[in-house]
C-alpha cells in the first residue's frame, strides 16, 4: 500500500488516499519517497482553483468557455453538464518535486540500482513511479530534504538557460517566490548582478542575503532598474511572478535595453504591447518546466534520452546540475524552507499554503525506509483491499484493467448500471485504481494485472488500457477461461490479429464453451441506430451509406497517433464507423479502398481519410474520418440511401426520414451513442451464457478491414 496526496477539483479539499504501489514499467523507477517539496506557486494556484465556485472556475479559464459552448451545441446541455461535473469530480495527485530511495528499476533502466538516493519529478506519495529521465542521483552529502528541491530548481535553471546570461550582465528577477529566489542564486553563481522585485519584505531580505539588490513593486522599479544598469537598461528579465496581470511583462519591457531578453518562468497575463517590443527589438520566450524532454513521450515514458552532444541540458541533466550546486554550497535551499510537516499531516500543509501567504518552501517528510532491496515478495504491495462483499456466482463479476477518464466516466458507470459487480480495478500507477475502486464499490484496487487474471471469483475482464495492450489482454483472459469486454480496437496490427485468431481457433477446437468476447462497438446499440435498422428492414436491395466523423485535430505526439502504442486513429476510432456500416448493411464487407489527406507538420499515421467499402450484397459505404474540421460542427453524421428513401442520423441525437410515409423526425433526449446498452447487452450475455452481442466473426472482420485501411497510408 502507498498513500498519495490528492486534491478534489470540485471543492479544493486535500486528502491522503491509500492506493496500491504503482507498477514500475520498463523505463520507470519505483521510489520510496523520503522528502517532497510543495511548490508554493503552482500548488497554491491549484488549490485556489479547486476552492473557487463554478463561476470562479470559469472566470479563471475563459479559454475553456468556448469549448464547453461548442460541446453543448453539438452534444446537448445535459451531456455537457455531466461531462464538466465528471471532470471536476476526478481528484488529481499533487506534487512534482521529491527525493527518495530506489526500490525497483524497469527492465530498460541503466545506471540506477536499488538503494540509490535520487531526486525525482515525483508526486507527494509514499511510493511513486517516475520516468528514469526525470530522476537524478543525489551526490554524497546532500540530504533528501535538500535534494527534494531539484525539480523546482530545474525550472528556475531552465529559465536561465533560455535567457542565456553571461558574466557581468545585469538581470532582473520579477517575483521572489520559491523559483524566483532560486533564480537569484543561480544568476549570482553565473556571475550576474541581480535586481529582485517583490512586494514581500521578507523575501526581499532573503534575496539581499543572496547578494541581490531589491525593490518593491510600489516603488519606482524602472528607475531602480536604470540605476542597476548604469542607465543602459538591463540585459535580461526573468518573470517568476504568478498573477493574471500583464503588468510584469510591460515592466520587463520598459526595463530592458535594446535587444534585451525576457523569459516568462511563472504565470502572468499576456496582453503584450507591440510598441514595447518593436522599438527595442526585444526577445520574449516562455520557459516550459524543467527543460528539453519534458512533455515528450519518447523522453519520458519511452526512456530515450537526447544525445548529450546535441542537447547538452535536458530536464534530467538540469536536475543533476541543481543537485551539484546544492552539494557544492553554491545553491542554498535550506534557508527557503518556511514549514515542515510529516507526510501524515499533508492536509495541514495545504491549509498552511492557503492561509499563510508568506509560506515559501513547504517540505513534507516521510518515514525512513531501508535503502536495501527487500526480500522477494516484499518489495511493494501491488493490491489494496478496499472493502468486503461477495457477488452471486456467475453474475458478471468484473476485473477492470485501466482507470482512465473513459473507463471511469463511461464504461464503469455503464457496467454498474447494468448490474455487474466490480471486484478489482487495476491501473499502472495504482492511485487512479484506488479512487475508482472507492467510487464504484470495488473490493480491490491494484497495480498488477495478475490480480485480475488470477482471482477465480472474477469471471469477466474489462480491458480499458492503451491500444497496444488490448490483444494480449484479450488472449490472456480467454485462456484463463474468463469472458472479456475490450474497448476498441481489438488489435492494432496484423500480427496481433493473427495471434488472436489463432488463440480463438485453438480454444474452439479444444472442447468446452469459448468465453464471450465483447467489443466496445457501442454505436450499434444507440437508440437512433436501432430505429434505422427497423426501418431499413422494410427495404430490399443494396444501400449506399455515407458515415462521417468530424474527429478534430489532436497533437501529433499523442499516444493514439503512435503506430506502436495507439495504432493510429483510423485503427483506434474509424473502426467505429466501419463497424456501424457493417451493421446497417447487414452483409459481409467484400472490398475496400482508402485515400488519405497529407497534412503539413503531421508525421504520424494519416488521420484524415475516406474509406470506400463494398459489400457482398452490392451495397457501398464511404467512411469519412476527418481531423481537419471545426468543433462547432456535429461530431458524427450517418446517411443511408435505400430504395428511393433516405435516413439521416445527426450525431445520434436526431433521426430524419426522407420519403418514408408516416415516419416523423425523432429526437433522443440527450446524446446517446449506445454505451449503456452495449454494456447491458454484454452483461446479459454473460449471465445467460448466450452468444456475444456482436458475432465474433463480425468483430474479426471489422478489425481486419480497419487495419487494412490504415495500412494503405
Amino acid at each position: 500500500m502507498s498513500r498519495v496526496v490528492l486534491q478534489d477539483l470540485s471543492d479544493g479539499s486535500t486528502r491522503l488516499v491509500a492506493a496500491p504501489a504503482p507498477a514500475v514499467g520498463r523505463s520507470g523507477v519505483l521510489i520510496a519517497t523520503q522528502a517532497s517539496l510543495v511548490s508554493a506557486g503552482t500548488e497554491r494556484m491549484l488549490v485556489d482553483f479547486g476552492r473557487a465556485s463554478l463561476l470562479g472556475k470559469v472566470r479563471s479559464q475563459p479559454q475553456r468557455v468556448g469549448e464547453v459552448i461548442d460541446k453543448a451545441r453539438t452534444d446537448g446541455i445535459g451531456v455537457t453538464v455531466d461531462a464538466v461535473r465528471s471532470k471536476l469530480a476526478q481528484p488529481i495527485p499533487l506534487g512534482y518535486s521529491s527525493a527518495g530511495v530506489v526500490l525497483e528499476v524497469g527492465r530498460d533502466v541503466r545506471g540506477l540500482a536499488v538503494g540509490d538516493l535520487v531526486a525525482a519529478a515525483g508526486p507527494h506519495a509514499e511510493t511513486a513511479t517516475v520516468p528514469v529521465n526525470l530522476t537524478a542521483v543525489v551526490p554524497a552529502g546532500v540530504a533528501p530534504v535538500d535534494a527534494a528541491f531539484a525539480t523546482v530548481g530545474s525550472i528556475a535553471l531552465q529559465g536561465l538557460r533560455l535567457a542565456n546570461p553571461t558574466v557581468g550582465e545585469r538581470v532582473v528577477v520579477i517575483g521572489l517566490g520559491l523559483i524566483g529566489l532560486l533564480a537569484v542564486q543561480l544568476l549570482q553563481a553565473q556571475g550576474c548582478l541581480v535586481l529582485g522585485i517583490d512586494p514581500n519584505p521578507d523575501r526581499r531580505r532573503l534575496a539581499e542575503g543572496f547578494g541581490a539588490a531589491t525593490v518593491a513593486p510600489g516603488d519606482d522599479v524602472e528607475q531602480a532598474a536604470a540605476a542597476h544598469s548604469h542607465g543602459r537598461g538591463v540585459d535580461a528579465v526573468l518573470v517568476c511572478a504568478s498573477t493574471t496581470s500583464s503588468e510584469p511583462i510591460h515592466q520587463a519591457a520598459q526595463m530592458c535595453r535594446q535587444r534585451g531578453r525576457i523569459v516568462l518562468v511563472g504565470v502572468t497575463g499576456l496582453e503584450l504591447d507591440r510598441a514595447d517590443f518593436y522599438e527595442k527589438e526585444l526577445t520574449f520566450q516562455v520557459s516550459a518546466a524543467y527543460g528539453p524532454g519534458r512533455y515528450d513521450p519518447t523522453y519520458e515514458s519511452g526512456g530515450i534520452d537526447y544525445p548529450v552532444g546535441f542537447v547538452r541540458w535536458t530536464a534530467g541533466r538540469n536536475m543533476e546540475a541543481v543537485l551539484d550546486l546544492i552539494g557544492s554550497g553554491r545553491l542554498d535551499v535550506a534557508s527557503l524552507v518556511t514549514h515542515r510537516f510529516a507526510f501524515d499531516d499533508a492536509p495541514d500543509a495545504y491549509q498552511a499554503l492557503v492561509t499563510d501567504r508568506d509560506a515559501l518552501g513547504i517540505v513534507l517528510t516521510y518515514p525512513e525506509r531501508a535503502a536495501t532491496e527487500p526480500a522477494a515478495g516484499e518489495l511493494v504491495a501491488r493490491r489494496l483491499d478496499v472493502r468486503t462483499g461477495r457477488a452471486a456466482s456467475g453474475q458478471a463479476r468484473l476485473g477492470v484493467l485501466g482507470a482512465g477518464n473513459f473507463a471511469t466516466q463511461v464504461l464503469l458507470p455503464a457496467f454498474r448500471d447494468a448490474g455487474a459487480t466490480v471486484d478489482t480495478i487495476v491501473s499502472r500507477g495504482g492511485t487512479s485504481a484506488a479512487v475508482a475502486a472507492a467510487t464504484f464499490g470495488a473490493r480491490h484496487a491494484s497495480s498488477d494485472a495478475a490480480d485480475v487474471f488470477d482471482r477465480p471469483e472474477i469471471d469477466t475482464v474489462v480491458v480499458a488500457t492503451r491500444h497496444d495492450t488490448h490483444a494480449g489482454y484479450v488472449e490472456r483472459a480467454l485462456r484463463a477461461g474468463k469472458h472479456v469486454f475490450v474497448e476498441k480496437p481489438v488489435a492494432i496490427d496484423a500480427e496481433q490479429l493473427a495471434d488472436l485468431r489463432g488463440c480463438i481457433e485453438e480454444l474452439s477446437t479444444a472442447g468446452g464453451p469459448l468465453p464471450l468476447l465483447g467489443v466496445g462497438f457501442n454505436r450499434r446499440f444507440a437508440p437512433v441506430t436501432r430505429r434505422m435498422v427497423e426501418l431499413l428492414a422494410t427495404r430490399t436491395g443494396p444501400k449506399a451509406l455515407t458515415l462521417t466523423m468530424n474527429a478534430g485535430a489532436i497533437p501529433a505526439n499523442h499516444w493514439t497517433q503512435d503506430r506502436a502504442e495507439g495504432g493510429g486513429r483510423l485503427v483506434g476510432e474509424a473502426c467505429h464507423l466501419i463497424d456501424l456500416a457493417r451493421f446497417l448493411v447487414g452483409s459481409p464487407i467484400a472490398s475496400l479502398a482508402s485515400v488519405g489527406l497529407d497534412q503539413p507538420g503531421h508525421d504520424g499515421p494519416t488521420d484524415t481519410a475516406s474509406i470506400l467499402l463494398t459489400f457482398d450484397d452490392g451495397s457501398i459505404a464511404t467512411v469519412n474520418y476527418f481531423a481537419n474540421g471545426s468543433k462547432r460542427y456535429p461530431k458524427e453524421r450517418v446517411e443511408v440511401f435505400a430504395g428511393g428513401r433516405v435516413l439521416v442520423n445527426d450525431n445520434f441525437r436526431t433521426l430524419r426520414a426522407y420519403g418514408w410515409p408516416g415516419v416523423r423526425t425523432s429526437r433522443v433526449r440527450g446524446l446517446d451513442k449506445g454505451h449503456a446498452a452495449c454494456a447491458a447487452a454484454f452483461v446479459a450475455a454473460v449471465r445467460a451464457g448466450g452468444p456475444p452481442p456482436i458475432p465474433l466473426a463480425e468483430v474479426l472482420e471489422v478489425t481486419e478491414v480497419s487495419l487494412r485501411a490504415a495500412q494503405l497510408h
